[in-house]
């Protein structure tokens, strides 16, 4: 029941009103507009109203003189009239920044759509995105520096673990959603010219003279670290699962978690290999995996495109599968693209709900559904058995038991001055 001899005092924040609501300067309180309500009205007010749904801040108070209500009840009236003449621009539109890895236009595209029209369905609340798209590395860059990003769907762990120690995002995001907060995986692969000319079928074939290799920078790319570890894993011979299957994920997380030691990382041949790949077989460094497909297929450079799978498919969809075939090496990694909510953006904007339903919504059957039709390899183990013809189960190895993580695998290779900085003697 409505008490008359109180009032609360409503707190909605202006990202949830109409464009005309939210230019009221006078009732603002930071990025909040203040309104009055009868004490139990601001519930009901906000019951009709999907938008404000466990969205407004309450200051009750209590046992008011009659000149103080009076005065509230006033405001209260010149508050509802506004409100309500704004009612049919109420579906509050809430934008969400995607910021992503080089090759995910196209997944993030699609699904952004479904989720849209799934996210409304259920709340009356309408969602757009922006995305942003660039080298993994350098989309977190972006995104200390400043990018307000409500979500970071990138290429590599550590990438959002760069942004975390920034303070963006807290502490444990791994453990927030499945599978390490992977929605699905990937690995790398090889694009060939069509009918293989230069008969080029496993890893060691890219180190033969003859053989010029497009890859994308492991300083600024995703996928480009994650070449660089397949490379050096497959050389020194790291032990494979059959991860499509639950029972082969589980063998290896075990087999990680009881790690102490990693003597991949003092491999000689391991290491004589990448030196010798880069310096003499890679002509030119691109900054993602996009633009190293672009090279590879427009440009017409190189004889093999080393990169995550989607591209070789995309490559394949996009300029003719008449002109280049997919060649799986013996072995490969295991790649795991993980998500994020940026924390500090979302809460400032008051996104968060938005935010963390639609990372929940990637593992969906429908959002599975579209990872694999984009080539992608989905975490939903009936969806990847659907699509196997073009997925096909491959030997694979893991960051986590391979290298005992991102983290040792960064110091050791990628940071400045390791290994990378070392071996590396760009063309003059």
């Amino acid at each position: 029941m409505t008490n008359f001899n109180s009032i609360d005092l409503v707190y909605i924040n202006k990202h949830l009103l109409p464009p005309s609501f939210q230019k009221t300067e006078s009732a603002r309180v930071n990025d909040n507009l203040k309104v009055s309500f009868p004490t139990g009205g601001s519930a009901a007010f906000a019951a009709g109203i999907p938008a404000l749904h466990g969205r407004l801040i309450v200051q009750r108070f209590r046992n008011l003189d009659r000149r103080s209500l009076f005065v509230g009840m006033r405001f209260l009236c010149l508050s509802l009239s506004f409100l309500l003449a704004s009612l049919p621009a109420m579906s509050a539109d809430v934008k969400i920044l995607n910021v992503s890895y080089d090759p995910t236009r196209e997944l993030y595209t699609e699904i952004n759509d479904l989720f849209a029209d799934h996210y409304k369905s259920r709340t009356g609340v309408n969602v757009t995105f922006e995305q942003s798209h660039g080298g993994s590395s350098k989309q977190a860059r972006s995104v200390i520096d400043g990018l307000k990003a409500d979500v970071v769907t990138l290429g590599a762990g550590w990438d959002i673990t760069a942004i975390e120690r920034s303070g963006l995002i807290k502490p444990g995001w791994q453990e927030k959603l499945p599978y390490n907060s992977s929605p699905y995986t990937s690995t790398v692969g090889f694009l060939v010219r069509k009918g293989n000319p230069k008969n080029i079928k496993d890893w060691n074939d890219l180190t033969r003279p003859d053989v010029q290799v497009i890859v994308p920078n492991p300083k600024t790319g995703a996928a480009a670290r994650w070449a660089f570890l397949a490379l050096w894993g497959a050389t020194a011979k790291a032990k494979t699962h059959d991860l499509s299957s639950l029972a082969g994920l589980k063998e290896s997380q075990a087999a990680a978690r009881s790690a102490k030691d990693f003597p991949i990382y003092q491999n000689a041949e391991a290491r004589a290999t990448i030196e010798k790949f880069y310096n003499n077989n890679v002509p030119v460094l691109d900054t993602g995996a996009r633009g190293a497909t672009v090279t590879f297929a427009q440009k017409q450079l190189g004889d093999v495109l080393l990169n995550w799978e989607n591209e070789l498919w995309l490559a394949l969809d996009e300029f003719g599968k008449d002109k280049f075939d997919i060649v799986y090496p013996s072995s490969s990694i295991l790649g795991e693209p993980p998500v994020a909510v940026v924390d500090e953006v979302v809460d400032k904007k008051g996104t968060r709900d938005v935010a963390e339903a639609y990372l929940k919504y990637l593992y969906t059957p429908e959002a599975q559904e579209v990872v694999a039709q984009l080539h992608y390899r989905p975490r939903d183990v009936e969806t990847l058995k659907k699509y196997s013809a073009d997925l096909p189960p491959i030997p694979l190895f893991t960051i986590d038991e391979t290298f005992g993580g991102w983290e040792k695998a960064q110091a050791a290779f990628f940071a400045e001055g390791a290994l990378f900085d070392q071996i590396y003697r760009p063309a003059k």
